[in-house]
């Protein structure tokens, strides 16, 4: 798909990866709008973007009313939507029990798993039904949606479970979300990063990241957001790149802890 005057919704979009998605996206000539929680970072990102090639909205990508009324908001504003990436995602650190012998919050695990794996397929299927009412264009696509994963879908660490299975669930739906929205030519894709240089991550101790990139086997550093746009504007343009997902990591394989 050209990117080129097509209109792309990114969740998250204000921080770390999912900004990366909306510059990279920008600079190929799209129009982003941005769901995400933090108003003053979307404005700021908006800013950033400029106007003319960005909106945002404040939004929880895990309420389905809101999320249904923000697509009609931007159909009858834009007309259509062509990409959707999904970057919008919260992550917690606990064990299936704890040293006291407590078991994992279930309401906390409810949280990360309607954030990540409801919020994403919440906006995944009301991108779809937009991109659906699209004219198909030369390669007879309608729309792309992007999922985010993470390496840890497969490689979980200790006090991941939340975060991993709702990572390892998006991977899932990855295919069968492609295989019902083929007729309709919408592709699906995931990236499961690994480490990257997001604000979160580089606030981390100095000796915690060099322990980290210690078990990355090349190249020796922590991804950058950029690289993770990057890989945005390709899967979009590759028209035979669908029901995947692609690790984007070094060739890391994460340790138990």
């Amino acid at each position: 798909m050209n990117i080129n005057k097509k209109i792309a919704v990114v969740t998250g979009g204000a921080s770390g990866l999912g900004r990366a998605a909306s510059q990279l996206l920008v600079d190929a000539g799209a129009t982003v709008i941005i769901f995400d929680m933090n108003e003053s970072a979307g404005e700021q990102a908006v800013a950033e973007l400029g106007a003319g090639s960005s909106r945002y909205m404040q939004l929880d990508v895990s309420n389905g009313p809101d999320v249904e009324s923000a697509f009609e908001n931007i159909l009858e504003e834009f007309g259509r939507v062509d990409v959707c990436v999904n970057c919008a995602g919260i992550g917690i650190a606990a064990k299936t029990v704890d040293r006291e012998g407590q078991p994992h919050d279930l309401d906390l695990y409810r949280k990360v798993i309607e954030v990540n794996l409801i919020g994403t397929f919440n906006v995944a299927r009301c991108a779809a039904a937009a991109m659906a009412k699209n004219e198909p264009d030369e390669k007879t696509e309608r729309g792309v949606i992007i999922n985010t994963a993470s390496i840890a879908a497969f490689d979980g660490q200790m006090g991941q479970v939340a975060y991993s299975a709702t990572k390892g669930g998006i991977v899932g739906m990855t295919l069968p979300m492609a295989r019902d929205l083929a007729k309709q030519g919408i592709r699906i894709n995931t990236i499961a990063p690994g480490v990257m240089a997001t604000p979160l991550m580089l606030a981390a101790p100095e000796h915690v990241q060099d322990g980290i990139v210690a078990n990355i086997p090349f190249p020796k550093r922590l991804g950058e957001p950029s690289e993770f746009g990057q890989l945005v504007v390709h899967i979009t343009e590759n028209s035979y790149l669908n029901g995947e997902t692609i690790r984007l990591d070094g060739g890391v394989r994460m340790q138990p802890r």
